[in-house]
């Protein structure tokens, strides 16, 4: 029979319309995109925004078709499933590159963290010396170096006490018997021990020795001085000590026949100091002919341990010979020492001999005046 055409229903939701769509890839063709899109947005996922918008983007292409699509045709169902399958691998894929972009941008942001952290560490590090060491002790530090050049032998890392020795007493003029003395001694002390360990112990020096007085030292007891386990033998050998106390007595015999010890060793230089003006330390000599010929006149008179090497030592402390290197600071003043003491001689010797002349003219006028008194008696 025949009779009115039966309209099926083209609802999306009808299962009956799935084969229409004809391979069999879309048959489940909603599901199938939804599902490589939840599992790498699980994996992926770490912060709870990129989640929330994942989750939103494939809500929209899902959300169910108004009920006026029933009467659409075959065609236009077609075109509308193919444009939902195209959104939603558009959206995964755009899910996904998020995704990927969100754990890059997590990465770099964390090395950027990471490099932040470790500049901020070595800023750190790099400041922590600076607490330490503040500007201005090594500014004023080095100044002071700067400003106060001293001989090359004489570093930061020398003992203060002979650096101080250097800075005050080696090289400048020495014209006092006792003086004069000492500076002997601890010159031929150093054949035994350096310069450091004697200006530590010198003032044991001066108690074993009277202050240096040779006077007092040739009246001392040889026997004493050089008993064991006395303060003497801990400073120098025997040998040493006794050569001290007889030099003593050898002093006291050029002070009764010069008038006094400073007159015979300066003599050798003329009373003026010999001014070397060294500029590296490997110029300045060990022992020189001046030296060698003071030596011998000294060992003529009877002194002991009284080598060139020694007697040159002795020279350069007394300020006989100015060995300061010419960058020194203390060349000049030594220099200049000299000059002070030439000045308050000569003045010395201008007073003595105004002294002199007033004393002739009183002499004079005294003698007239006699002379006169006696002619005048004469004639009465």
């Amino acid at each position: 029979m025949s009779g009115a055409p039966r309209v099926r229903s083209m609802n999306v939701a009808d299962s009956d319309a799935r084969p229409v769509l004809g391979p069999t890839g879309n048959k489940t063709g909603s599901l199938v995109t939804r599902k490589p899109v939840s599992k790498p947005l699980r994996k992926v996922e770490k912060s709870p925004e990129v989640a929330n918008g994942e989750k939103k983007t494939p809500s929209s292409p899902v959300a169910p078709s108004p009920p006026k699509l029933q009467s659409a045709s075959v065609p236009s169902i077609l075109r509308r499933h193919e444009f939902l399958h195209s959104n939603l691998s558009l959206n995964a894929s755009c899910s996904s590159d998020a995704s990927s972009d969100s754990v890059y941008s997590r990465a770099s942001t964390g090395r950027i963290i990471r490099t932040s952290s470790t500049t901020s560490r070595r800023k750190r590090s790099i400041s922590r010396p600076e607490k330490v060491a503040p500007d201005s002790v090594s500014d004023s530090s080095s100044e002071s170096i700067q400003t106060k050049r001293r001989c090359a032998w004489v570093t930061p890392n020398t003992d203060p006490c002979y650096a101080a020795f250097h800075d005050e007493e080696w090289g400048v003029p020495v014209h006092d018997d006792k003086k004069l003395f000492e500076f002997l001694v601890l010159s031929g002390a150093l054949a035994e021990l350096p310069w450091p360990v004697i200006l530590s112990k010198r003032h044991i020096f001066r108690e074993v020795f009277a202050d240096f007085d040779p006077v007092a030292v040739s009246k001392l007891n040889e026997k004493k001085i050089t008993t064991p386990g006395g303060t003497a033998i801990s400073l120098l050998s025997e040998l040493k000590l006794r050569a001290i106390i007889e030099n003593a007595r050898q002093i006291c015999k050029v002070i009764d026949e010069f008038g006094s010890f400073n007159n015979y060793i300066w003599s050798f230089v003329n009373h003026k100091p010999i001014i070397s003006k060294f500029r590296y330390p490997r110029q300045v000599p060990v022992k020189t002919p001046k030296a060698d010929v003071i030596s011998k006149d000294l060992v003529r008179r009877g002194f002991r341990s009284v080598g060139p090497t020694v007697i040159y030592s002795f020279m350069q402390v007394a300020g006989i010979t100015n060995d300061h290197l010419i960058n020194c600071f203390r060349y000049q003043e030594c220099i200049d020492a000299t000059a002070a003491i030439e000045d308050e001689g000569s003045k010395a010797k201008a007073e003595e001999k105004k002294t002199e002349d007033i004393i002739n003219l009183e002499l004079g006028k005294a003698i007239d005046e006699l002379n006169v008194s006696e002619g005048v008696a004469l004639q009465v």
